[in-house]
Parts: structure tokens; C-alpha cells; sequence
């Protein structure tokens, strides 16, 4: 098998696990009933301390993206081609799928069957029942608009020397949003990870703004910094006198 081929395949369960992992995880940290019910600010703070985990053990990897959203931003900014994007996004979505099933089978059932009969399903996103679907779908947009600007600026040329705490800068970067948007819509900003607890419970009401929101974001997002923002680094300019000063001074 090709080298080329391994490293896609590579890429391709990076992704898989690492969002599967995301769902898994984050939504573990929203059970209640167990002893324990967590707060929004443990909510938020749990999904984010989460993507600081899968970010430094697979952003080597596939960059981390767990996120449609994320992949579509990349796909703009020329960092992956359409058809490993389409790969992304599939491995994203079963990841979600995949994640989500795992924690039913780690959980009691009654978790699952009470936040049915409640609403929609255990950890799937809604919007507020105070708001409008306008107003869902534009908050989902902000928040992602916002993550994206993030990734654009660590994917910014000009700051490619300064990725040492990037799985921190993400992390705090969706907690942070969490806790702003999550009482509006439960700042998904993500259509995976949407999608997973959807296909698990099988209610599908205002799903749709968790894919338009998120996707409409990063499309335009990208596109606008990279065309406002974005610049090629600097290339540092040889000295040729201190150069040439040096050699001299070697050869002496």
C-alpha cells in the first residue's frame, strides 16, 4: 500500500476517533442523575477541556478539525482539497454517530429514556424555546464565525512559529463560546456533533440550524479573512555585510 494512501487512511480515523471521542465525552460530562447534575459552567468548561485533549493528541495527525464547519473553512483556505474534505466531513459524521452509541451502552437507559420523554433527546442541541429560529440560527452563526476567525489566525502564515499551545487556544476558545452561547442554542457551532445525538433519538426540529449556522459561518468567515486579512510571512532579508564580516573573520 502507498505511503500516500496509509497517511489518508491515517487522517481519515483521526477524525473518526477524535470526534467520536468529542460526543463521547462531552456529552458524558452533561449526565446528570448519577450523584451529580453539573452546571452550565462544568458543561462548557468539559467540551472544551475535551477539544483541548483531542487537539494535542491527533492535531499532528489531521489537524483536529472535528468539525464539518472546521473542514469547510480549511477547504477555502486551500489547506485540504474537495475530495479530502468530502472525506473529513464523512469520518466527522460517523465519528458523531459512532461516539454517541458507545456512551449509550456505558450509560443507564433511563438517562436516555427521560430526556426523551422531556424533549428532544439526551444532549441533543435545541435552540431556547424563548427564541426564534432566526434568532437560533444567528447565534450559531456568531459563535462559529468566531471559532472559525480563530482558526484562521493559527492557520494565518505569519503565525506558523507560534503553535506550541494551539490545543489550549481551542479549548478555551469553545469553552469560552459555550458559555456565552450555549443558554441560546447549546452552542453546537458543530454539525457532527449535532447530528450524532440527532440520528440516536430521532427528533429532527430545527436541526437544520445547526448545519446552516455553522456551515453558512465558516464558508463566509474564511473567504472574508482570507481575503482582508491574510498575508504571505515575511521572508527574513540576508544580511550580506554582517555575512560577509563574519566569513572574514572565520577565515582569519
Amino acid at each position: 500500500m502507498k505511503k500516500s494512501t496509509l497517511d489518508n487512511i491515517s487522517v481519515f480515523l483521526a477524525e473518526l476517533i477524535g470526534t467520536g471521542l468529542l460526543v463521547m465525552l462531552g456529552c458524558m460530562g452533561c449526565v446528570s442523575g448519577l450523584g451529580h447534575t453539573p452546571s452550565h459552567f462544568e458543561l462548557c468548561i468539559n467540551f472544551g477541556l475535551i477539544v483541548m485533549i483531542i487537539v494535542q493528541v491527533f492535531g499532528c495527525v489531521s489537524g483536529s478539525h472535528l468539525n464539518p464547519a472546521v473542514t469547510a473553512a480549511a477547504w477555502v483556505y486551500e489547506l485540504v482539497s474537495t475530495k479530502m474534505a468530502l472525506a473529513y466531513g464523512a469520518a466527522q459524521c460517523i465519528g458523531a454517530f459512532m461516539g454517541y452509541g458507545i456512551l449509550k451502552l456505558l450509560t443507564p437507559a433511563a438517562v436516555f429514556n427521560d430526556a426523551l420523554e422531556k424533549g428532544a433527546g439526551f444532549c441533543v442541541t435545541q435552540p431556547n424555546s424563548a427564541i426564534s429560529s432566526m434568532q437560533a440560527l444567528g447565534i450559531e452563526f456568531v459563535a462559529t464565525m468566531v471559532l472559525v476567525l480563530v482558526c484562521c489566525g493559527v492557520w494565518d502564515p505569519r503565525n506558523a512559529k507560534h503553535h506550541d499551545s494551539v490545543a489550549l487556544k481551542f479549548g478555551f476558545t469553545v469553552g469560552a463560546l459555550a458559555v456565552a452561547a450555549g443558554p441560546y442554542t447549546g452552542a453546537s457551532m458543530n454539525p457532527a456533533r449535532s447530528l450524532g445525538p440527532v440520528l440516536w433519538n430521532g427528533v429532527y426540529n430545527a436541526h437544520w440550524i445547526y448545519w446552516v449556522g455553522p456551515l453558512g459561518a465558516a464558508f463566509l468567515t474564511a473567504f472574508a479573512y482570507k481575503a482582508v486579512f491574510r498575508r504571505e510571512a515575511p521572508v527574513e532579508q540576508l544580511n550580506h555585510e554582517l555575512a560577509a564580516l563574519n566569513t572574514d573573520k572565520s577565515n582569519a
